[in-house]
């Protein structure tokens, strides 16, 4: 017997394999830098319990926690042509194309879905940050798209989930030209008569910030989202001048009217059944639980004239 190999070599094994799982079941928050465990992080759709920092989510994770039960179809959408300009930097925007959906296991940073938010029937479109910086490209306008048309088709309210760093360069004028493209859809929205949502997430800026991501018939934000057209650091250099803390996050662009409501992430299902709901004339929350709570019986019983006393 060989007690190096079959004895002391596997015990070491071990040792670092333990010590490699339990680094893997922390992280440390970006904001407040303090150790989170990774199972409750997730539980909490990756937000900070120590300082409430809401992290980016993926399309998956954000259907699954928006629809009933997490019930869904993700809808298919049509494949853009993968290198229309030809264009290579450091790399070649096809290698950048394959490692990124080696990475995400996307082919590109939007996704499309439909099922019930708090019982309304829902078409919902999710920009995935993690995909290229969820760069507005050809596959992002054909997919908004593809949304609209589905939500007019099936007769539903679109939300919209954005989160990009601006138009996809390696597209050139083709990924600016899917601004007026996806605010046409979005006209096709109002012409029908269905509400456009959206909800900004951190972070929303450039020709996305210019386009589709501002048009909602209600803006809604998470918490300290960054949201603008450039970055401060290059409006600041621009312009020479120091400018207010905080100016292009969420609150402060609600305080000052550019976005109707800020709504941390585990209120937000609900917000958006609520919204939706008044939207379109459905029944409220309290009108639900009146109805529940009012036996069918009891309702025939106070529409029955009561008898009138017997004369003298």
């Amino acid at each position: 017997m060989n007690w190096l190999s079959n004895f002391i070599r596997p015990r070491i094994r071990a040792v670092f394999k333990k010590k490699d799982s339990s680094k893997d079941a922390w992280l440390q928050c970006p904001k407040c830098d303090e150790n989170v465990f990774r199972k409750d992080y997730l539980e909490a759709q990756r937000v900070c319990p120590h300082c409430d920092h809401h992290g980016r989510v993926g399309s998956k994770e954000r259907f699954e926690a928006l629809f009933d039960e997490a019930a869904y179809s993700e809808s298919e959408l049509p494949r853009a042509p993968d290198d229309p300009l030809k264009f290579k930097d450091k790399k070649k925007y096809t290698d950048r194309l394959k490692e990124a959906r080696a990475k995400t296991q996307k082919v590109d940073a939007m996704a499309v879905a439909q099922g019930p938010i708090g019982g309304v029937e829902t078409v919902v479109a999710v920009q995935d940050f993690a995909f290229m910086g969820g760069s507005m490209g050809l596959a992002i306008g054909a997919a908004i798209v593809v949304a609209a048309e589905q939500a007019i088709a099936e007769r539903t309210p679109l939300v919209l989930f954005s989160a990009a760093g601006g138009a996809r360069m390696q597209e050139g004028i083709l990924s600016l030209m899917q601004m007026p493209k996806t605010t046409v859809a979005v006209e096709m929205l109002r012409d029908a008569g269905l509400p456009y949502i959206v909800v900004l997430t951190d972070p929303t800026t450039g020709g996305v910030t210019a386009s589709y991501a501002m048009l909602g018939d209600i803006n809604m934000a998470e918490p300290n989202a960054l949201i603008g057209f450039a970055g401060p650091r290059v409006i600041q250099n621009t312009i020479g001048e120091q400018l207010p803390e905080g100016f292009q996050r969420a609150e402060f662009l609600r305080d000052h009217g550019m976005v109707d409501m800020v709504v941390h992430r585990h209120e937000l299902k609900e917000t958006l059944a609520r919204t939706l709901r008044l939207l379109l004339n459905r029944n409220t929350d309290a009108e639900l639980e009146v109805e529940e709570a009012t036996p069918v019986d009891e309702m025939e019983e106070t529409l029955v004239a009561p008898e009138q006393p017997a004369a003298d």
